[in-house]
């Protein structure tokens, strides 16, 4: 794996520091599964992960995610439960915005004077978070639109046995 570490602040003067390892699969394309024989498509192909992808982790947490920059960082971030530093979305929409033909090329130190500085790190969401304590739209059958609100603490899930025992539905 070809790998790139780069630091980022605010600036020379202070504020945020947030420090990044970028990877780049280089000899492991070629990586025939050892557990799926039948198929004769390298294991990360099989996964769905292309040359274009980079790993980024944030060395303070130790988390991170696999993008493919190009992008919306925040919607890249969005689709994952990840503890990040607050640097870690305006590093990531700085790396989409350079050429990435050559990770070694890329600056050792970034300077993100506009991010937005914040005293700790957080978790991203990721897409079940939103579910948490409020209503949301999801997307109903055939066009439509359900609201979703979260059930109140100690509440039971009626299932279909128990809507059936209290009369709420009728046997099939």
């Amino acid at each position: 794996m070809e790998t790139k570490i780069i630091e980022a602040a605010h600036g020379p003067d202070g504020g945020n520091w947030g420090k990044f390892l970028l990877g780049r699969p280089d000899t492991e394309w070629s990586r025939l599964s050892e557990v799926d024989t039948a198929s004769r498509r390298p294991l990360l192909a099989q996964r769905g992960w292309s040359p274009g992808h980079l790993w980024a982790c944030d060395l303070e947490t130790g988390e991170g995610v696999y993008v493919h920059p190009g992008g919306s960082a925040r919607a890249d971030l969005g689709r994952h439960q990840v503890w990040v530093c607050p640097l870690f979305e305006p590093f990531l929409e700085w790396l989409y915005r350079q050429d990435l033909a050559d990770l070694q090329a890329l600056p050792d130190v970034v300077y993100l004077p506009g991010a937005p500085f914040a005293q700790y790190g957080y978790r991203r969401g990721g897409p079940a978070a939103g579910l948490r304590g409020q209503a949301r739209a999801l997307p109903g059958r055939h066009g439509t639109t359900r609201i979703v609100r979260p059930a109140p603490p100690g509440a039971r899930r009626l299932t279909a046995a128990r809507a059936l025992a209290a009369g709420r539905r009728k046997p099939a």
